[in-house]
């Protein structure tokens, strides 16, 4: 009798984290349903309240997703045509996109080799008259290197968005990302560590008059209704996402930690293999690891991830195109070879699967069969 093979990996299960809190799920959604309160709602400021404190910064705004709430932050804090904006050319296109939406122009910068994350010489260097602000991303899970970020900006009058969308409850120094520029934008796609079941976002500041800003133009620009102080946009988080999102918001910190030791059992198993590169690992309690990416030689990337499919693991690769050459960006004049780093994680990059009901074993298994076929290619 053939051996029964061994089950799918998913890079993320969502069914498996619903399972673990479908009770509470299950009241919530009911409960806004029960009541028909789908816009606004007593859910939705309790979010915004508790999610602030989470932050540990002052005020969280909910928009409709963090596309949105990249670009409402921007349109509040002013920026538009004729002025610039400084992006990691290593990110998802959402963060340049909201650029472009506000009126502004993405300049993309290279990035760090170890982190990822934006360089600082690069983002000194890409400074210029017309530079209205930069948006550093925390990626994967950890802080981009805040300190010289907002120095250099403070002296040149450059206003700092961060993008959180992959860090909630990342810190940096000891501090929460969302509080270490002007303004922080947080994602609530599903697959996030604090993930909605459908759209979501957030736009996080410790000031009161920016936040006042990002509410009136959620809300079609207006302080009450059918009173419009100016012309805004429609962006409000649903009722029912922000019933999820409050109900997982105290299991957060917990799920952190979990994939903080899953990735410590990940580069346990994997440190010695000498045909991977793990990334720089971060200080204890700054990195809530919503990815866990290794680098392996281009050549053998297809190689390995045909092999790992075949066991039944799932990967992915975040991401294959910097955005500097996606077709979109391809009035902009920007070469290959202009960002040798982005272009190398690119071609190296490789994700596992990483969620905090992956168990031990799991993670175990998935190492092995790593290096077996990092071994053999």
């Amino acid at each position: 009798m053939a051996a029964q093979s061994q089950a799918v990996v998913p890079l993320v299960d969502l069914v498996a984290q619903y399972r673990t809190i479908q009770p509470e799920i299950d009241q919530a959604v009911a409960g806004v349903i029960g009541r028909a309160a789908f816009v606004g709602g007593a859910e939705n400021a309790e979010f915004e309240t508790k999610f602030a404190a989470f932050c540990e910064a002052r005020h969280a705004v909910g928009v409709g997703n963090g596309t949105d709430a990249l670009f409402l932050a921007l349109k509040a804090l002013g920026i538009g045509a004729g002025q610039e904006v400084i992006v990691p050319a290593n990110t998802f296109i959402a963060t340049s996109e909201a650029v472009t939406a506000a009126g502004a122009k993405p300049v993309f910068v290279d990035v760090d080799e170890g982190t990822a994350t934006i360089s600082v010489a690069a983002f000194q260097a890409a400074i210029t008259p017309r530079t209205a602000a930069v948006i550093p991303v925390h990626l994967y899970g950890r802080s981009a290197d805040m300190a010289p970020i907002v120095a250099a900006a403070k002296a040149h009058g450059i206003a700092v968005v961060e993008d959180a969308a992959q860090a909630h409850g990342a810190r940096y120094q000891g501090k929460r990302v969302g509080t270490l520029g002007d303004v922080a934008c947080f994602s609530f796609y599903p697959g996030k560590n604090l993930g909605a079941y459908g759209d979501g976002g957030a736009v996080v500041t410790n000031d009161e008059a920016l936040a006042k800003r990002v509410r009136m133009l959620r809300d079609h620009g207006r302080k009450s209704k059918y009173l419009h102080e100016t012309e805004g946009h429609n962006s409000r988080l649903d009722n029912l996402q922000a019933a999820v999102l409050l109900t997982k918001l105290p299991h957060l910190q917990g799920w952190n930690e979990k994939r903080v030791a899953l990735a410590d059992l990940y580069r346990k198993l994997l440190e010695k293999e000498s045909t991977l590169h793990l990334m720089a690992p971060a200080k204890a309690g700054e990195h809530v690891y919503h990815l866990f990416v290794v680098r392996t030689r281009p050549e053998h990337r297809e190689a390995i991830q045909k092999s790992l499919s075949e066991a039944g693991i799932s990967t992915g690769i975040h991401y294959p195109v910097p955005l500097h050459l996606q077709p979109a960006y391809s009035q902009a004049g920007y070469k290959k070879g202009v960002f040798p780093v982005t272009e190398r994680l690119a071609n190296e990059v490789l994700s596992l699967p990483m969620y905090a009901e992956l168990p031990d074993a799991t993670a175990e298994r998935i190492a092995h069969a790593l290096a077996s076929s990092a071994a053999r290619s």
